[in-house]
């Protein structure tokens, strides 16, 4: 006896970032069972393309920034309402940077089925649009705690990850000691503490580190 084929998921990415998109459609059409029929960067063409479409999951980005052809964008959340009350078989999972307590209960709330940071790993993505498509909830771990307001402390001082993202725009010791009006050996201080708390060995790790968790996001 064969085995039973699991059914193609048809997905939607909704990014307004053209490489986060390119990078989404990689990465899931790498995946099997996973089948992406569209992709846009606004949420108004994001809800007609659902209705046109038919997918069904929908990897919403929480901030969409650009606007639509009438100057009137909308973000992922409203996007989110919009999307479920035209089809509510659709599914949402939200796919952001972002994991406030704030976020998470209003992604929930609108309709979203899953909340994944950008940071993840892969599997991570994979299991909450598997998860969302059959019906249950996925939320990553951080989006979880989150959630139930318990969300882990940051392992950096909001000093420390100021520091973070001036590294992240590669600056200097001394120019990042000149941006935050500290000592040039204050900083590198801060340097050793942060790649201790980090596990990192030099700029670049902890930069990496530092993104992957969510304390900065790089522009």
């Amino acid at each position: 006896m064969s085995e039973a084929v699991e059914p193609t998921l048809r997905i939607l990415i909704v990014d307004d970032h053209t490489v986060v998109r390119a990078g989404l459609r990689a990465l899931l059409e790498g995946e099997p069972g996973f089948d992406v029929v569209g992709e846009s960067g606004d949420g108004l063409e994001a809800v007609r393309l659902v209705k046109r479409l038919g997918p069904d999951v929908v990897l919403m980005d929480l901030r969409l920034t650009e606007p639509g052809a009438a100057g009137d964008g909308i973000d992922g959340i409203e996007a989110t309402r919009r999307i479920l009350a035209a089809d509510a078989r659709v599914r949402v999972v939200v796919l952001t940077s972002y994991g406030s307590q704030a976020d998470v209960l209003r992604a929930v709330e609108a309709g979203a089925r899953g909340y994944v940071l950008k940071a993840g790993p892969p599997e991570e993505l994979f299991r909450a649009v598997r998860a969302a498509a059959a019906g249950g909830l996925a939320l990553a771990p951080e989006a979880a705690a989150s959630a139930l307001g318990r969300a882990p402390e940051p392992p950096l001082s909001e000093r420390e990850i100021e520091v973070v993202r001036l590294l992240a725009q590669g600056h200097s010791n001394r120019v990042i000691a000149g941006a935050l009006f500290l000592a040039e050996a204050t900083v590198k201080t801060h340097l050793v503490r942060i790649y201790r708390k980090l596990g990192a060995e030099n700029r670049a790790a902890a930069v990496s580190e530092a993104v992957r968790l969510g304390l900065i996001e790089l522009v």
